[in-house]
C-alpha cells in the first residue's frame, strides 16, 4: 500500500483537498486498498476553507515523512503558504518523494522553489500572476496537468481528478486507472508526449444525450462501427448523429471511435500479454502496422517501446 498525504494550506479549497480523499482509496489491487491517504496541515484543528466549508485535520506535517507521494491542494495562499509548510516541501523533495499540486497548490510548490525550471500548470484564472511572481517557472497554461517525473501539477478541480487517475496509472497500470476513472465517470487516462507527458485529455464531455451509444460502442471497439451503424443505434440520422457528438465530446464520432480505440490498445498493452497483432485487433485498431502509427502520433511510442515502459505483465512477441 502506498501512502499519499494531502497537505491542507489555509485558506484551503475544500472541494479540491476532497478529490485525493475520494479517488486513490478506489484504486484496488489484487483486492486490496492500493493507498492510504491522510491529510496534514500545518496547524491541526479547524482549518478555514478559500471557498466551501472549514475542515478539521488531526494530523500535522510530520507525516509527510512517511509519504511516498505528497499532494498540495488548492489554497487561497498563493502569496504566503507559510515557512513550515515550505520547508517540509523542501524537505520531502530533497527525500526523493514525489511531489504533486493541484489548481493553486501550484502556488505553495513554486514558493519553496521547488518549480524553478520546471515545466509547470495551474488554474488558467492565476497564469498571468504565476507568470508575473514566479518567472523561473515554465508555465504550460493550456494543458490540464503536467508530469515532469518527480513533480507534478494540474489546473483546477477536474483536471485534479486527471492528475490522480494518472498517478494511479504510472503506481498500478492502465487496468486499475480505468476502473477507478469508471467509478469517478470520468475519462480514463491519456498520456501526452514522451519527454514530460504533458497530458491534454479529450474536452470533457457536457451532455448525455449520446451517453448510451457511446457505452454501446466502447463495448464493441473491435467491430467496424460506421457513422450510420452508430446513427442506428442512436436512432438518428448520420448528420444529427455528428452534430449532437461533437457538443457532447468535442469531437466527430469517428475521432471519438479512434480516441476510444488507442486507449483501449494502451491497456491491453500494459495489462496483458498479448501478441502485438491481437492486441491491434482487438482494440479495433486492425493492423500492427495501423497501431504502431497512432501510438506513435500520440505518445512517441512504437508498441513493444510502449509495452517494455509501462507493462505489468511479463514481455510479449511482437
Amino acid at each position: 500500500m502506498l501512502r499519499i498525504v494531502v497537505v491542507a494550506v489555509p485558506p484551503v479549497t475544500t472541494l479540491d483537498l476532497s478529490i485525493p480523499a475520494a479517488v486513490f482509496p478506489a484504486a484496488v489491487v489484487d483486492g486490496q486498498p492500493g493507498y492510504e491517504v491522510v491529510i496534514c496541515t500545518a496547524e491541526p484543528g479547524i482549518v478555514p476553507a478559500y471557498t466551501g466549508p472549514s475542515v478539521v485535520v488531526e494530523h500535522g506535517l510530520d507525516v509527510i515523512d512517511s509519504a511516498d507521494t505528497v499532494i498540495v491542494t488548492g489554497t487561497g495562499a498563493r502569496a504566503h503558504a507559510g515557512e513550515r509548510v515550505l520547508d517540509a516541501l523542501r524537505r520531502a523533495a530533497g527525500d526523493g518523494r514525489r511531489l504533486a499540486s493541484i489548481c493553486t497548490g501550484a502556488f505553495v510548490l513554486a514558493q519553496a522553489g521547488l518549480l524553478d525550471g520546471r515545466p509547470a500548470t495551474t488554474y488558467w484564472q492565476y497564469s498571468d500572476e504565476m507568470r508575473r511572481r514566479f518567472p523561473a517557472v515554465d508555465l504550460r497554461p493550456d494543458v490540464l496537468y503536467v508530469d515532469d517525473g518527480a513533480i507534478l501539477t494540474s489546473a483546477g478541480l477536474a483536471a485534479g481528478l486527471d492528475l490522480c487517475i494518472h498517478l494511479i496509472r504510472r503506481d498500478y497500470g492502465a487496468a486499475v486507472a480505468n476502473a477507478v476513472a469508471r467509478a469517478a465517470v470520468v475519462a480514463p487516462i491519456r498520456p501526452g508526449g514522451q519527454a514530460q507527458f504533458i497530458e491534454t485529455p479529450l474536452p470533457p464531455e457536457n451532455g448525455t444525450s449520446l451517453a448510451e451509444t457511446r457505452a454501446w460502442a466502447s463495448e464493441r471497439l473491435a467491430e467496424p462501427l460506421t457513422l450510420s451503424r452508430l446513427a442506428a443505434h442512436a436512432h438518428t440520422s448520420t448528420r444529427t448523429l455528428t452534430r449532437r457528438f461533437r457538443e457532447e465530446t468535442g469531437l466527430s464520432p469517428l475521432q471519438w471511435l479512434l480516441h476510444q480505440r488507442i486507449d483501449r490498445a494502451r491497456e491491453l498493452l500494459e495489462a496483458t500479454d498479448l501478441p502485438i497483432a491481437a492486441v491491434a485487433r482487438q482494440s479495433g485498431l486492425g493492423t500492427p502496422e495501423s497501431l504502431r502509427l497512432h501510438l506513435l502520433r500520440r505518445n512517441g511510442l512504437t508498441p513493444s517501446a510502449y509495452r517494455s515502459a509501462f507493462t505489468r505483465v511479463g514481455p510479449s512477441p511482437s
